[in-house]
């Protein structure tokens, strides 16, 4: 299962401190204990300058023995429907090969098809609501309904209003249609119009471009950065850029499809350590060092760490000072993807470089997007100006895709200016103030009310867990008829027990939203019985201690 790292029936809470006094150092909740977790016999706790808290708390066993059941028994009547569809005795509305493709290999994995008529269908209606106004702290839906259970739908002509929005990556409120930076937004719009219609290297890279990119270079405190029309790409077109065959690539096991992309499009060696745990990295860490390459033996041209900022269906964050001081035992090279923790986190909304005090030159490659906190599209690749130079003429996404249109660039521009400070106002900073207050309250009034959450207590991605399948698609309804809109998730972009829904906190949000948010919680809470949190400290080893693991080729 994707989500090896945690314990299994049991909660799982860590608390990195630094200092002294009555601060607790690196304790970990065991039998009613405390101990320090040790990394080859020296404590983690010197890599931390501050509290670290993160929390995936296991539900009663009953819970993943019920959301079994309820998966078997929807499964088996998927096979009887299937049953009757073959035998004309129900309509099948699915798309179906034609008797001159009988004999043909399926198009389509077998169980991928069954999945999808059988069981994604019947809370098919949660997802995919179109909106029809700036996906702000609330937002403007079209109502719709299905007549044949969610394989069609139709339009009522109705707008529900002022919804309030929990599921955009809205970080710092910059998805937005009011404020001086939409006015010079417009007239570059007017001035260099929509589109480029060209690639960076030939006829499309503009001053815009180049005021951006000295800006992004600037924010993060590196030499130089490149900027990118697509999130997505810039993780997958990029990667294949830097590494190729004779290469190792270390992943964590819960990294971004785009990561996994521009991975296995390099044509590097791929081998996957546990969730945040360094004993995992730092055995295939060591591995790779003593044994090289299979079959041959050779030394690895390079090895690179692929990790993330924060992760965004755990809401954990990347355990990164240890990280980096393993990269340098090592000799090895990172790449930090900050899509959702750029702008989010940090005193300044520096990502997690600045949240953990760490250089930015002691990352090798910086990436990021702007599709989150700057309210915008694109990404950008950050670091020393041989590898962005380097990049400029190698990288696929530089080299074929066209360039990033004008005022998407100038919506990024006016964004970094604010969280900067740029503008004269303190806008920016106050806003990444506010995110921050608004993650903490949240998050506490949740473990208050008794749900199990993931993730950091400062991450602003906050997951909730469902767990059964049946409650999945109720949750999303019903809040909605309470007029608030949320993203639920659930198997395969979860491990089949962990279903949940996603709430992504923003700046925008006041407090009385959040309240009304936590109130209707409460209430679906005790409705739908997913109040699952016991808070009880765990009897099994943690598995950030584990330091015994089988390497996987």
């Amino acid at each position: 299962m994707a989500s090896a790292a945690i314990s299994n029936g049991h909660v799982r809470h860590r608390d990195l401190g630094g200092g002294g006094g009555s601060e607790k150092h690196c304790s970990v909740l065991r039998n009613g204990c405390t101990r320090s977790p040790q990394h080859n016999g020296k404590s983690t706790t010197e890599h931390y300058k501050k509290a670290f808290s993160e929390s995936f708390e296991q539900p009663p066993i009953y819970v993943p023995v019920l959301t079994y059941m309820g998966y078997g028994i929807v499964t088996l009547f998927g096979y009887l429907r299937d049953f009757m569809r073959s035998w004309g005795l129900e309509k099948c509305h699915a798309a179906q090969e034609r008797k001159e493709q009988k004999d043909f290999v399926p198009l389509y994995q077998d169980f991928e098809n069954f999945y999808k008529r059988n069981l994604y269908m019947r809370v098919r209606d949660n997802w995919n609501r179109p909106i029809c106004s700036v996906p702000g702290p609330t937002f403007d839906l079209v109502e719709r309904v299905t007549d044949d259970y969610n394989w069609t739908f139709r339009y009522t002509g109705k707008v529900l209003k002022d919804v309030i929005n929990m599921g955009s990556y809205n970080y710092l409120g910059f998805a937005e249609n009011k404020g001086e930076s939409l006015k010079y937004v417009a007239e570059v719009t007017m001035t260099y119009g929509a589109g480029v219609c060209s690639t960076r290297q030939e006829m499309g890279n503009l001053d815009k471009h180049v005021q951006l990119e000295s800006l992004v270079a600037q924010f993060l405190g590196v030499e130089a950065a490149m900027t990118f029309g697509m999130g997505f790409a810039t993780n997958s077109m990029n990667i294949p850029a830097l590494v190729g065959k004779g290469c190792l690539i270390l992943s964590d096991e819960l990294n971004h499809t785009s990561l996994i992309l521009g991975a296995r499009l390099s044509g590097s060696t791929i081998r996957v350590f546990k969730h945040n745990n360094m004993q995992s990295l730092e055995k295939l860490l060591r591995d790779a060092i003593v044994c090289g390459q299979p079959r041959t033996r050779r030394p690895w041209k390079k090895v690179l760490i692929l990790v993330e900022g924060i992760y965004s269906m755990e809401g954990s964050m990347v355990r990164l000072p240890e990280i980096v001081a393993l990269k340098k035992r090592y000799k090895a090279y990172m790449y930090l993807d900050e899509a959702h923790s750029i702008g989010a986190v940090g005193p300044t909304g520096r990502g997690v470089v600045e949240y953990f005090g760490v250089d930015p030159t002691d990352v090798d490659v910086l990436m990021g997007t702007f599709t989150k906190s700057f309210g915008a599209t694109g990404g950008y690749i950050a670091g020393k100006k041989e590898l962005v130079d380097y990049l400029r003429g190698y990288s696929h996404s530089a080299v074929y895709a066209a360039s990033m249109p004008p005022p998407i660039a100038e919506q990024i521009t006016r964004s970094l200016k604010c969280i900067m400070g740029l503008d004269g106002t303190t806008i920016g900073i106050e806003r990444v103030r506010q995110l921050r207050v608004n993650t903490r309250y949240f998050r506490q009034r949740l473990r208050e009310l008794g749900f199990i959450t993931y993730g950091n207590d400062d991450s602003p991605v906050v997951p909730l867990l469902l767990y059964m399948p049946g409650k999945v698609g109720a949750f999303a309804r019903r809040m909605l008829k309470k007029n608030i809109g949320v993203v639920v998730v659930g198997f395969p972009a979860t491990p089949v027990v962990e279903s949940r829904a996603r709430f992504c906190l923003s700046a925008a949000h006041t407090r009385e939203m959040l309240d009304t948010v936590l109130n209707v919680l409460d209430e679906m809470g005790d409705y739908l019985q997913f109040k699952y949190s016991r808070r009880s400290p765990s009897v099994r080893p943690e598995l950030y201690d584990e330091c015994s693991f089988e390497l996987e080729d």
